[in-house]
């Protein structure tokens, strides 16, 4: 099982082009993915650079037609005449989907500094290795007060999900609505979370997050241990950053562990100014 989180810039390229087309075919040059996470995906924006008011949801579901598509916005405002604007995280799945969460992240008041409604896309996969959840989201960048706020409730998430494993909800028979969903202990967190790996903040979501002592695992220094994380932005001479550093990662909690096989950044691509990060899982 493959999977890439890759942030898109809105299929921005370092020569300034947007081409959906473009991030897909990089994506199909390597065998494309089971699974697909795709932060800074815009819907109905014209303000953007090259934007020009698409639905790039709509656009990435027509280049992957044998995917479903889980968009999750952080950014949802009316635009001109009524249109929707939306900016966020877009999870394509090969696999079936299971279930389904989007989550806006905390976003407390920081006046000082530009910033955006953060949000995070969860889903229930059926894997050919059993059960597995996949989370994909995109941490505020300008904000340090608001990023420390999403990588708390982060954890908690985790360690809400983690408790539901050990011990599910009761069943109601009369009312469907009660079943509990598929939320295994198994899971993939990944996307760009705006901060370098040695950050308090990445620190901080690495620990622990419940009585039994479980928390994310680095999958980089997983699978590459002593080895610095490659860089993931500022590699193509984009506009930003002005130099090259790490902060797209993928986690695993530790029921996943066993079927990491591999993870790498493909620093050729220059389809972003962030390069795509790729994941192989054992059945």
């Amino acid at each position: 099982m493959k999977l890439v989180s890759w942030n898109i810039q809105w299929a921005r390229g370092c020569d300034g082009q947007v081409s959906v087309r473009r991030i897909a075919d990089t994506i199909r040059a390597r065998g494309g993915a089971d699974v697909i996470c795709l932060q800074e995906v815009a819907v109905g924006f014209d303000t953007l650079p090259g934007l020009s008011g698409e639905d790039q949801v709509a656009q990435f579901s027509a280049e992957f037609p044998g995917h479903a598509a889980v968009y999750a916005p952080g950014p949802d405002q009316s635009g001109p005449g009524g249109r929707r604007r939306q900016f966020g995280n877009l999870l394509l799945s090969r696999l079936p989907v299971l279930s389904v969460w989007r989550r806006l992240l905390p976003w407390p008041a920081d006046p000082a500094l530009p910033s955006m409604q953060r949000a995070m896309a969860e889903v229930s996969l059926q894997s050919p290795g059993g059960p597995l959840r996949v989370l994909t989201t995109h941490l505020e960048y300008y904000s340090a007060i608001q990023r420390s706020a999403q990588v708390e409730a982060l954890r908690a998430l985790s360690a809400e999900a983690l408790a539901h494993a050990r011990r599910p909800s009761a069943v109601k028979d009369s009312n469907p609505a009660f079943m509990p969903p598929v939320r295994p202990a198994a899971a993939l967190l990944c996307g760009d979370f705006n901060c370098e790996p040695a950050s308090p903040e990445f620190r901080r979501l690495l620990a622990a997050t419940d009585e039994a002592g479980a928390g994310w695992t680095d999958l980089w220094a997983y699978c590459h241990p002593g080895v610095p994380h490659a860089h993931t932005v500022g590699l193509h001479g984009a506009d930003w950053p002005d130099h090259p550093y790490c902060c797209d990662y993928a986690l695993a909690t530790e029921a996943l562990l066993p079927r990491v096989s591999g993870i790498e950044v493909d620093a050729v691509t220059d389809a972003s100014d962030h390069q795509a990060l790729w994941v192989e899982l054992r059945d």
